[in-house]
């Protein structure tokens, strides 16, 4: 084989992966086209040693280190299709190249699909967020809202509620989101509730000042969270024949390996929840051990056959 791994993505796990495969001196071929999902995210936060400072200079600082290993090669092609042949794998682009690999990480990450609320793309990663652990701690003590059209609602607005407890639930217009017991433990918080669409987003350069609904009524909020979709960014696993876990990402053990014999999974196309950068960036790690381990049992082996 040409090539010992490809690790498919260029998020936090692969990144990861890539710099403990290139110290063990694996050649590597690393996709990455620069989408990440976390490119409307200013600053990323809970991350040891980088907390506040924004994806794209944690990217910027990862490339930089990995050009220390020169058996790591970046690709910014993107992986059009992938298919096992012999002990390996064949992976196309879609510029038409061809690698082939012994092993295949897949650190795809994830898509999010955002409530349908006008103009929240507008407010999405600057004043309303996803994750709590990663930007209640700037929003504490404001006047915020959530905004959840499922199941999680309750659970979300709890979470909520440690970081300000002047706060609201939106359910966009969905019933039956919030039970009897729920709604009674709302109001013992003194959490405002509503049921109502939002019609309008108010506010300037992405912060938020205020939403209204269709009732015609408003509230002041300085910012918010949202429960968002989730879906695997790339179909590469499902097109290997990957098993999905519980949480519907693509199903590993405790060293990443997949369903299928030489692929591996990292970071959120994995883990799914919670979604955080310093996670996926110990999957990518984790699973890059368990590919190096497999590839030292097999090339020995392959040597105690000879």
């Amino acid at each position: 084989m040409d090539i010992d791994i490809a690790i498919v993505g260029g998020g936090p796990a692969g990144l990861n992966a890539a710099l403990v495969l290139g110290r063990a001196r694996r050649s590597v071929v690393l996709f990455d086209h620069n989408t990440p999902r976390n490119a409307v995210t200013k600053r990323t936060h809970g991350f040891l040693t980088r907390d506040g400072v924004s994806p794209g200079e944690i990217r910027r600082l990862a490339h930089q280190e990995l050009k220390r290993y020169p058996s790591v090669l970046k690709q910014t092609d993107r992986v059009s299709g992938a298919k096992a042949e012999g002990n390996g794998f064949v992976l196309g682009t879609e510029k038409g190249a061809q690698f082939k690999v012994r092993k295949l990480l897949l650190a795809t990450g994830l898509r999010e699909s955002l409530p349908n609320v006008p103009n929240i793309g507008l407010f999405y990663g600057r004043s309303l967020f996803s994750c709590p652990y990663c930007d209640g701690w700037e929003l504490r003590d404001k006047p915020l809202m959530v905004i959840a059209e499922g199941m999680n609602a309750f659970i979300l607005t709890r979470l909520v509620y440690q970081w300000s407890p002047n706060l609201i639930l939106c359910t966009n217009g969905r019933t039956n989101t919030v039970n009897a017991e729920q709604l009674r433990s709302l109001r013992e918080m003194k959490v405002g509730f509503t049921q109502h669409r939002v019609t309008r987003l108010i506010g300037r350069d992405g912060h938020l000042k205020a939403v209204e609904f269709d009732n015609g009524s408003k509230s002041y909020r300085a910012g918010g969270f949202v429960s968002v979709n989730w879906r695997e960014a790339s179909t590469l696993g499902s097109e290997l024949g990957c098993m999905l876990n519980e949480q519907g990402g693509i199903w590993t053990d405790e060293l990443g390996r997949t369903s299928v014999r030489g692929v591996y999974a990292a970071g959120d196309n994995a883990r799914i929840s919670p979604a955080q950068a310093v996670i996926a960036a110990g999957d990518g790690s984790r699973a890059a051990i368990g590919i190096n381990t497999d590839l030292v049992q097999e090339d020995g082996a392959s040597y105690s056959s000879r």
